[in-house]
């Protein structure tokens, strides 16, 4: 399924927040954007997969928190 299509729900959102005298709201959505941006695209890497077996995607899902060995 496309999931970018909430970018375009997004921009429509800002465009009357902007229209409308609402510039919190509007400088919230493009952060909203953002997010959106990184999980879509966090999303099409975990359904793509790993070519190579490595499990790089957990790393990142966490910031690489506990990947280091140390206990």
């Amino acid at each position: 399924m496309r999931s970018d299509w909430i970018l375009d729900v997004l921009t429509d959102l800002k465009t009357f927040a902007t229209a409308n005298d609402l510039p919190v709201l509007a400088e919230q959505l493009d952060d909203t954007a953002i997010v959106a941006l990184a999980e879509i695209a966090a999303l099409h890497e975990r359904t793509q997969g790993t070519t190579d077996g490595d499990d790089h995607l957990g790393r990142a899902d966490f910031g690489g928190v506990g990947t280091s060995g140390h206990a």
